[in-house]
């Protein structure tokens, strides 16, 4: 089997056992193994191991004891932890920022980025959900601090999967989009005050869909 022939394949498992994942047809802590993927896929084990080399970089899979993947379990509480502290350091970025001031030039290119995103909305979860962490890790940048700036990353590697459910929504490009520009708006009007309750309104949003999405799976989880 050749590189690229493997890494099509690989890619293609990776696409589909992400879809299960998200969208709840495998539950919590469901197992899944080199043989039973090479089996349905119809593949060797070379792409298989790779596809789930990748899931579980990306935080959709862990190893377990005994040297094979589970489903990550979704914990909701360690999930409105991460969300509690993200809020209140993006809400110290966004007031700072208002408060001292940004160069026109670097909320400009943010913007630029935005604005094209509203002009073609036509993206998948997880393209949008890479973008948004990078919107909120692009404000930190500005405020220069790498602390603060290392802590964010770490909270939004955590929460790259449930960031994909925030976006699985039709309606949440549109509105993520809105409410990106009137954060960059309120901050170059150097309005702490407004980019404070225009960034918790960002946020607030997107934690009460992931938070209602959860609920409903792990409701259908238990059911079964």
């Amino acid at each position: 089997m050749t590189g690229t022939r493997s890494a099509n394949l690989s890619g293609s498992i990776v696409a589909t056992l992400k879809e299960r994942i998200i969208t709840w047809q495998y539950p919590p802590e469901h197992r899944l193994t080199e043989e039973g993927l090479c089996q349905e896929f119809g593949v060797s084990r070379s792409p298989v191991r790779e596809a789930l080399r990748v899931l579980a970089t990306n935080g959709f899979v862990r190893r377990t004891p005994t040297g094979g993947y589970a489903v990550r379990h979704v914990n909701l509480r360690e999930i409105e932890e991460l969300y509690a502290v993200r809020l209140a350091l993006e809400l110290f970025v966004v007031e700072n920022l208002a408060e001292r001031g940004v160069a026109a030039d670097a909320l400009a290119a943010i913007k630029g980025t935005w604005t094209a995103i509203r002009s073609d909305p036509k993206r998948k979860g997880e393209e949008m959900a890479a973008l948004d962490a990078r919107f909120h890790e692009s404000l930190s940048e500005l405020l220069g601090n790498e602390t603060l700036l290392q802590q964010l990353k770490a909270i939004n590697e955590r929460l790259f999967v449930v960031r994909m459910i925030d976006f699985g929504k039709a309606h949440r490009i549109e509105s993520t989009c809105a409410q990106h520009l009137k954060i960059l708006a309120r901050i170059a009007a150097r309005d702490s005050a407004g980019a404070r309750k225009a960034m918790l309104r960002n946020i607030e949003d997107g934690r009460a869909i992931v938070r209602a999405a959860i609920r409903d799976a792990l409701a259908r989880a238990h059911a079964l």
